[in-house]
């Protein structure tokens, strides 16, 4: 089973629906206590960071505990923002400090609207077990005004005004920014990647870029 977190703030029949369709079994979840048993962990979201402040600290104690224990989280969209140690939409507001660093608000240029909704390329960095396959130039869908800086867990790229983490993976912590429910057979590949990891914890796949 997947848990997928309840805090409020995610399109969960989307996200069920794609891990469904990647050959999963997710279950919606909003106590800690269903954890227990799960394979692996979806965060979800979409809006402001201060939404996440829904997950209280027994929550949040649990999903520490479920990364520190090596089974695989994933986070999408604000999900992977809150793997950060914060962002500066929310100062009060901690994420779970799993990745370093803080998201920041995408730079508003000439021609360039923010937030950023719409396609977009993805520009792979190395090996990658969730993004197998995925090769540069891939295009997901976004919809987002804050990103992850660009570190040394980012595996894939997206430029608008600057580049930013669009996706992320340190051992059993996985993100990307971009809707993987919304992102058709792309997607849907990614989806695949995390389902399969979560049934093999072990599973890694090395991918030519």
């Amino acid at each position: 089973m997947i848990a997928v977190v309840d805090y409020g703030a995610g399109n969960l029949t989307s996200v069920l629906k794609g891990i469904r369709a990647a050959g999963g079994n997710p279950a919606v979840t909003a106590v800690p206590e269903d954890l227990v048993d799960a394979a692996g962990v979806v965060i979800p979201g979409v809006g402001h960071f201060a939404a996440t402040r829904a997950l209280d600290p027994r929550m949040r104690q649990a999903l520490l505990a479920f990364a520190a224990g090596g089974r695989p989280v994933l986070g999408i969209c604000l999900g992977l923002q809150f793997l950060f140690e914060g962002s500066t939409e929310a100062p009060g507001v901690r994420g779970l400090g799993l990745l370093r660093g803080e998201c920041t608000l995408l730079p508003s240029l000439p021609g360039l609207k923010v937030p950023h909704v719409g396609w977009n390329s993805l520009a792979v960095r190395g090996p990658s077990a969730l993004l197998d396959g995925l090769g540069d130039g891939a295009q997901v869908y976004f919809t987002h005004s804050y990103a992850a800086p660009v570190t040394d867990a980012t595996v894939a790229t997206t430029e608008h005004g600057i580049p930013f983490a669009a996706a992320v993976e340190r051992g059993n912590v996985f993100g990307v920014q971009f809707h993987p429910e919304k992102s058709s057979e792309a997607g849907l590949r990614v989806l695949r990647s995390f389902v399969q990891i979560s049934k093999f914890p072990d599973f890694q796949i090395s991918k030519s870029c």
